[in-house]
């Protein structure tokens, strides 16, 4: 038994050998369309966190003085309460008030969370343009594989996420201990503060770290957007043999467009030999080319060509020209411009006129027709 096998399957990364070919046009458009594409949740994550902080930062003595007011609300109403229930509280009068307070601390910070929706937005909108696809809400078999999921826990790119996080906190843990640290006297003093001001400082510094771990975050960010495009271009390269077999499915089999081009011809051969006994007369060189002339006035201005051809195919048109009593007239240069220049269904052009004019008198002439 003789055991067939190709030498491409034991090629580095599979058939077609090693992926070196940068990615097609087609091969990222359809990376696309399945919703993979190079952008980085970093720069989402830290766009939304410094929008976040700045906002806070230019109302955080009108968010203070309201988060102040919802106390004092609250706090004021507790006497009411007790005097109106005899010291007894309702659990329905409680949770009232306390979905009271819910839904005013939210209509204050509302301005803050829709940036938390809007940011994160523009962001993807500013990395891969407006793409909306459904493919990767999709259920895969892949993603629920336990092999997939141990590859993907120990893959490069989990160790590379882990780095990331272990990043990101410290820098988190610097920027924090460096801000507190050379602000050390203003946490010592806030509690000897009026409520109104404790508060505002505290939001003032809680702020001050937020748009410094932002601005730390957003450098993470840039960076891990140069990699993860490096890594898409990567995951995307492709192998030569993937190359040709994209550009074949885009162009077409050669075989199979040849096998195309062959029935065409023989549509148009067949078209045009039931043409062929509507002819005037047939023009020959004598053996190798022959083309049929028609002279229509209703149809064109000019006579024009009904059918050629050359050796086999220009036997066969001299057979059907005997066959339908046309006319075979000898002319090899006539013969061999029109074969060359003119296509079937044209018309003969201007300056070869007077040579077709010639032979249609000549055949007119011995029918009778004129």
């Amino acid at each position: 038994m003789i055991l067939e096998y190709d030498l491409r399957f034991f090629a580095k990364d599979g058939p077609g050998g090693e992926k070196t070919e940068e990615p097609t046009a087609k091969k990222l458009e359809d990376a696309r369309k399945e919703g993979q594409v190079a952008k980085s949740k970093e720069i989402v994550n830290a766009a939304t966190l410094l929008a976040i902080f700045a906002g806070f930062s230019m109302l955080v003595s009108y968010y203070a003085g309201s988060f102040l007011d919802i106390f004092r609300i609250v706090y004021n109403r507790i006497p009411e309460w007790t005097q109106y229930y005899d010291g007894e509280i309702p659990v329905a009068v409680i949770l009232s008030g306390i979905r009271e307070m819910v839904i005013r601390f939210i209509m204050i910070i509302l301005p803050v969370l829709l940036l938390g929706f809007i940011i994160p937005f523009i962001s993807d909108l500013v990395q891969v343009k407006w793409a909306p696809t459904t493919k990767p809400l999709q259920p895969r078999f892949s993603k629920i594989n336990p092999a997939n999921g141990f590859k993907r826990i120990f893959s490069l790119n989990s160790l590379i996420e882990l780095l990331k996080s272990l990043l990101k906190l410290a820098v988190i843990g610097i920027m924090v201990f460096i801000y507190l640290r050379s602000n050390q006297n203003r946490l010592l003093i806030i509690l000897d503060l009026p409520m109104i001001n404790a508060v505002v400082m505290a939001g003032q510094m809680i702020v001050a770290i937020g748009i410094r771990i932002a601005a730390a975050y957003i450098a993470i960010a840039l960076l891990d957007y140069v990699y993860q495009k490096w890594k898409f271009n990567e995951d995307n390269k492709m192998t030569k043999q993937e190359v040709k077999d994209e550009y074949k499915n885009m162009e077409g089999d050669p075989q199979i467009k040849s096998q195309q081009r062959r029935r065409m011809q023989e549509a148009s051969r067949r078209r045009m030999m039931q043409q062929l006994p509507q002819a005037d007369v047939v023009i020959t060189n004598p053996t190798h080319y022959a083309v049929a002339i028609r002279y229509a006035p209703e149809l064109y201005d000019a006579p024009y060509v009904v059918a050629k051809g050359a050796d086999y195919l220009a036997e066969r048109i001299r057979e059907v020209a005997r066959e339908n009593d046309i006319e075979i007239v000898e002319n090899k240069p006539l013969a061999r411009m029109l074969y060359a220049n003119v296509e079937v269904d044209q018309i003969v052009p201007p300056e070869l006129y007077q040579a077709v004019a010639e032979v249609l008198a000549f055949v007119y002439t011995l029918k009778g027709k004129v």
